[in-house]
């Protein structure tokens, strides 16, 4: 059976799945970017192959997305690189076919994709703000001194949640501080930042939105109960979360490369070769595009960020 690799590279979190013909996933697993994707993934990949050690597979297709998937898709050789949003939808909607509502919050970022007929018709991103996002919780959490784990289940407890300022970071953390030095108890402050991830998820980035049922959230935020309860509670409807949901973007990704015609099987030595990256502006037309040269083994194999034909580089402009 044909086996395929999917890969989710994002600023703060690398995500990578393998799934057979039937897009069942066979191995996967999530791990930090820690500043450095293509080292991120190099691990992310030997963790997949340990998993399925003793068992022979070939992969076929890899597929790249997030915000490294241009970088990693050169380094892998994918068969498909695509958006998030195409990976996101893909990957939900192979898990739950009458979706009509995708809420995705990761670590910097977060996004929304409304469905009909199985078919994408809006969605919106912000990367503008951080008060919504996973990496402000857990900024928080170490303000609090608790473990981000905890923070669903101490919120849940909560009979009295603080209101807090959502609509930035700043407000947000004055607020928090203010909370603190009067006195509220840990479990209602905490409360309060989940709620406050609901608010200024709906106030900014679904603003203007028909959000309807069957609505699923995913990323790495999901996984906090707390912040569930809130969107349930300011919707009004059953908030769905899946076990894969923080692996929706590389399961997406799996699948779509599965259906390209162009196979390629991959080489899983690349783990241990040494790849690196050199910017170059381009000087051929006004637009002075950067241009990032991907090299393997110290030898150019490709680049990317050219706006036109004339950002090509060659190997000599390479080096």
């Amino acid at each position: 059976m044909k086996h395929y690799l999917g890969i989710d590279i994002g600023s703060i979190s690398t995500k990578g799945v393998i799934i057979d013909e039937n897009a069942k996933v066979v191995a996967d697993t999530y791990i930090w970017t820690d500043g450095n994707p293509i080292k991120a993934v190099q691990t992310l990949i030997k963790n997949l192959l340990d998993q399925l050690k003793g068992k022979k597979i070939e992969i076929y297709g890899v597929g790249t997305t997030g915000s490294a998937r241009k970088l990693i898709g050169i380094m892998l050789g994918a068969t498909t690189v695509k958006n998030e949003i195409t990976a996101h939808a893909v990957g939900t909607l192979n898990a739950h076919p009458d979706v009509r509502t995708i809420l995705e919050i990761g670590g910097q970022d977060s996004k929304i994709i409304l469905l009909k007929n199985k078919i994408v018709t809006d969605y919106a991103m912000n990367t503008l703000c951080a008060a919504g996002t996973g990496a402000f919780l857990t900024s928080q959490a170490k303000r609090l001194d608790l473990n981000i784990e905890d923070f669903g289940k101490i919120a849940v407890s909560s009979k009295n949640p603080a209101k807090l300022a959502a609509r930035c970071t700043v407000f947000a953390e004055s607020d928090l501080v203010h909370k603190i030095q009067t006195g509220y108890k840990k479990e209602d402050i905490v409360a309060g930042l989940c709620n406050a991830v609901a608010d200024n998820y709906l106030n900014n980035v679904a603003k203007g939105k028909k959000i309807e049922a069957k609505v699923v959230f995913q990323g790495g935020v999901s996984k906090n109960e707390g912040v569930v309860k809130a969107f349930e509670k300011a919707l009004g409807t059953e908030v769905i979360v899946d076990p894969h949901g923080h692996l929706m973007g590389a399961i997406g990704i799996a699948i779509l490369a599965s259906k390209n015609k162009e196979e390629r099987l991959f080489d899983v030595n690349m783990i241990n070769v040494t790849f690196e990256t050199k910017a170059v502006e381009c000087q051929k037309c006004p637009n002075y595009c950067e241009i990032i040269a991907v090299y393997k083994e110290s030898i150019f194999i490709d680049s990317f960020g050219n706006r036109c034909d004339a950002g090509n580089l060659s190997k000599s402009e390479s080096n």
